[in-house]
């Protein structure tokens, strides 16, 4: 079998088109669920709740994605892995789906949430949106084509050094292991940045950083439809992502640093004075 070549400028322009209306079908459905009293909720497990509106706004993005691209295959927070109905087991084309980053906030009516959706080609991020759907700020980024806030260019901050940066950064509820190892990273930054916001929403935290409002972030444990759309959305800003390691392992991890490159540089230092990958991976294993 003849492999598939790398998406055209045109292939691209159209995977981005599908993330947008995705991220738009499934934002129609948060907004009606929003501070509503008819929204089944469950939890995942501790710390991890779901709701019915997750899944109804998962199921719309995946419609949109099979609309259009029937074989490619999908990585969604509440439903998992799929392959495409198109029966192409072997299509390159992977999408990585949130529909509902910043669930505890939506149940709690507080308007920092957002869908999140980008889409790899044999494993690298080639377009990217996150969509906030209350405040109707949308981030986009496809491969080579810069990254665009509602529409208009964004680049990450001209920050040139750590101390006195405005940062974000998410808690490790679900790698409670980690804890100690978190608190004492956070010390450290904390005794040299001006501010660090918790929001609740990794996927719009990266967009905000690549959009220049946070000079950076760091965060411990996410999942791979938390920050795929934000990996891209950072690059193309001008930014630099990696992992614990300096790598570009965050798929396998979960592990983030980004910001611009003299803020990332720092910010990478001043974490691994405390933890590295193989450090995270004894103390709180995957």
């Amino acid at each position: 079998m003849m492999e598939e070549e790398a998406p055209s400028e045109e292939q691209l322009v159209g995977l981005l088109e599908t993330a947008v209306t995705g991220a738009r079908a499934g934002a129609k459905v948060l907004r009606r669920y929003f501070r509503g009293a008819d929204n089944e909720v469950r939890h995942k497990g501790a710390h991890d709740r779901v709701s019915q509106a997750d899944h109804e706004s998962e199921a719309a993005v995946i419609g949109e994605v099979h609309r259009r691209y029937p074989e490619h295959h999908i990585l969604a927070e509440e439903s998992g892995v799929s392959s495409g109905s198109g029966g192409d087991l072997e299509s390159p084309y992977e999408w990585l789906i949130d529909p509902l980053d910043g669930t505890s906030n939506f149940l709690q009516g507080l308007p920092m949430f957002c869908v999140s959706g980008a889409c790899r080609f044999r494993g690298e991020v080639v377009v990217g949106a996150v969509l906030d759907p209350v405040g109707d700020q949308l981030f986009t980024a496809h491969r080579g084509g810069g990254a665009f806030w509602n529409g208009q260019p964004m680049g990450v901050s001209q920050r040139a050094e750590l101390a006195g940066t405005f940062l974000a950064t998410g808690y490790p509820f679900k790698a409670r292991g980690a804890l100690d190892l978190y608190l004492d990273v956070f010390r450290d930054v904390f005794l040299q940045a001006s501010s660090i916001r918790r929001c609740g929403s990794a996927a719009l935290d990266l967009a905000y950083t690549a959009a220049g409002v946070y000079d950076g972030f760091f965060e411990l444990r996410l999942s791979p439809w938390d920050f795929a759309a934000g990996v891209l959305l950072i690059r193309e800003a001008g930014g630099r992502i990696t992992d614990l390691d300096d790598g570009d392992r965050f798929f396998t991890g979960g592990n983030l640093v980004a910001g611009p490159e003299a803020v990332h540089a720092e910010l990478l230092a001043t974490i691994r004075q405390h933890v590295d990958e193989a450090r995270l991976d004894e103390i709180d294993p995957r």
